[in-house]
């Protein structure tokens, strides 16, 4: 009997300008999940109108092109905390993921990596938040040491070391 995904049932708002990035989304998770429900929208102002209207379970963000940081500031402001996900391929920086976590972002995801959206999904669900920002640290570690160097923190030392140590505190 296959394994139900905490996805089922949910209801996950995906924003993106990419309608293909979107389409993707969707039929990743109504694959693994077919009873969940995925609303998409392109652009910042549907996105607005969207959480208006409905109360979600997960967010997914792109940071460009629909003012995903503008959202997100929107969301964190909310009594009720809905985890999200930040998103992104153009703005795949140690200054866009140190902001994410300021904002109060549940995770951090290169596109790149839309192939895994499923269990990374289910990971930010499932585990605390120390643990997801500990994985996403490692996968992102690679790449953002290759193209910035092996010390891509050290502009910004103080706020990696402490979160670091707030991560590693909350399991």
């Amino acid at each position: 009997m296959a394994k139900t995904s905490v996805l089922e049932k949910k209801r996950i708002l995906a924003v993106d300008d990419e309608a293909d990035v979107l389409e993707v989304v969707k039929e990743e998770i109504r694959m693994a999940a077919p009873g969940s429900t995925v609303d998409t929208a392109g652009s910042f102002e549907r996105a607005i109108e969207l959480l208006a209207s409905w109360t979600y379970d997960l967010i997914i963000l792109d940071i460009m092109g629909v003012r995903g940081f503008d959202i997100l500031k929107r969301v964190a402001g909310r009594s009720t905390r809905i985890p999200v996900v930040m998103l992104t391929a153009h703005s795949l920086t140690p200054e866009s993921m140190q902001k994410s976590i300021e904002l109060g972002a549940r995770a951090y995801l290169p596109k790149e990596r839309l192939g895994a959206l499923v269990p990374f999904l289910e990971d930010v669900l499932t585990h605390e938040y120390g643990s997801v920002w500990r994985r996403v640290l490692k996968q992102c570690e690679g790449v953002f040491s290759k193209q910035w160097g092996a010390y891509w923190r050290k502009p910004d030392e103080a706020f990696w070391n402490e979160f670091e140590e707030k991560i590693s505190r909350r399991k």
